[in-house]
């Protein structure tokens, strides 16, 4: 058998005979790499894993954006009832709704439920006194959510009080985070309708902000909703900025309005892109130990809802009431440097207050009153709006002005006791509100005795 012949028969029986080699040594540099690769993949997998983390504790924040443009949803979008083209949002007439004010802990049950309801005008309900087309004496309030009094019921509203004082209807036209812009021009639409003899135009110190914003979220992170007009000054005098969205499903693809909602919205560059974070997001996280204290205690309420049940030893919603509070401080400075540098256009909104309630023969009176977060700072550092009460009761005669933090009576620097025990935005409570109607009140009568 020749060679050839031989190599075909071992192929065909399926061997091979390769030569030996002889193995290869162990290269020195294996296995010593071995543990550093690992910690490499160890160290970038944790690296990862506290990346996500501290994105999705910083959407949590509120004092943090995490994206310009979140998505809508139409589901969401279908909840947004109150929308209205000319206004941004206003409560529609014959509603009522009621809403857990949250003043109960994991397990417990349910203690506050409010009732928020509304009468053919969009008015809340006055239980006190129903409308009377020959009242001698007829008074409406506008202005904003502690205007409209949220998280106590109908007849715990200031106004509500307040018509049981003088015996009369009092129309509330307060609206959830109005500012004193729309607040105006919801009064110049109602109005007409609902004439009085007196209007109160009661907003918090907020509405510095809210007159500069057309659209909620770069102020006020996560209110996507909320896209609004506003005013403007040209040459001293106010032009109205129309809302750029028409119709609710606009509200779909807002980044189509980026240009417009960027220029007219003040935040945009002083509030928003400063507290806008970015990669890597732990660093922004771990900037302030308040994140991750609220964090902690958002985490500790999320374990008390799962577990059906409060944690002894821990008040999780009030520790998280309280951080939240700390977050704001800086909105709040924000806000004081606002009256400081934009205080023209809240003057001229006054101004058109006042001008109006001249063409329309009433008598005007502007509140201001305070947020929770407001009240805390200002307790230590005095009205972040400084003297303009002030100032516009030097400016004009017609205008009666009053700063309700000096009518409202606590124990020394026990602001909390003024609001609602627990809750969704720090609101007056039932008895504060009365202390309120008691304020107004005298006004009215003291109007009545100069007449």
């Amino acid at each position: 058998m020749t060679g050839s012949e031989r190599f075909r028969s071992r192929r065909c029986l399926g061997k091979w005979h390769i030569p030996a080699q002889s193995p290869s040594p162990p290269s020195q540099y294996d296995e010593p790499m071995l543990p550093f690769v690992a910690m490499a993949i160890a160290l970038v997998g944790g690296v990862v894993i506290l990346e996500v983390v501290s994105f999705r504790a910083l959407e949590r924040l509120p004092s943090v954006a995490t994206e310009e443009f979140p998505e809508i949803d139409r589901e969401l979008l279908g909840k947004f009832s109150s929308f209205d083209p000319e206004l941004g949002w206003v409560p529609q007439p014959n509603r009522e709704k009621q809403k857990d004010t949250g003043d109960h802990l994991p397990g417990e049950e349910v203690r506050s439920v409010v009732t928020y309801s509304t009468d053919e005008y969009a008015s809340r309900v006055c239980p006190a006194k129903d409308r009377d087309e020959n009242a001698d004496l007829t008074i409406s309030t506008y202005g904003d959510s502690y205007c409209f009094c949220r998280e106590v019921d109908n007849d715990e509203t200031f106004q509500h009080y307040l018509a049981s004082e003088l015996d009369t209807h009092v129309a509330n036209y307060g609206g959830g985070n109005y500012g004193l812009d729309q607040a105006l021009m919801r009064l110049k639409r109602k109005y007409p309708e609902d004439p009085t003899d007196h209007v109160f135009m009661v907003v918090t110190a907020s509405s510095i902000a809210r007159i500069l914003s057309v659209w909620k979220h770069y102020q006020e992170f996560g209110n996507i909703l909320a896209v609004k007009p506003r005013y403007v000054l040209e040459n001293g005098d106010l032009e109205r900025v129309e809302s750029p969205v028409d119709e609710k499903e606009e509200l779909l693809d807002l980044e189509s309005k980026a240009d417009f909602l960027r220029k007219y919205d003040f935040h945009y560059d002083h509030w928003f892109k400063p507290h806008f974070a970015t990669r890597p997001y732990t660093t922004d996280f771990l900037e302030k130990g308040e994140h991750l204290r609220y964090a902690g205690y958002t985490a500790g309420k999320e374990l008390e809802r799962r577990l059906g049940r409060s944690v002894p030893g821990i008040d999780f919603d009030q520790a998280q009431t309280q951080s939240a509070l700390r977050l704001e401080r800086p909105r709040v400075r924000y806000h004081e440097r606002l009256f400081e540098t934009h205080e023209s256009l809240f003057d001229a909104l006054i101004r058109e207050f006042v001008d109006y309630a001249d063409e329309q023969e009433f008598e005007p009176v502007f509140v201001m009153v305070q947020q929770l977060r407001y009240a805390k700072y200002e307790a230590e550092h005095g009205p972040i709006y400084g003297d303009l009460m002030e100032r516009l009761d030097e400016r004009y005669d017609e205008l009666t002005t009053i700063d309700m933090a000096t009518h409202l009576s606590h124990a020394d620097g026990d602001v909390e006791s003024l609001y609602v025990e627990r809750g969704e935005g720090g609101h007056y409570s039932p008895e504060t509100n009365a202390e309120i109607a008691d304020v107004l009140a005298d006004v009215v009568e003291q109007r009545a005795v100069v007449e």
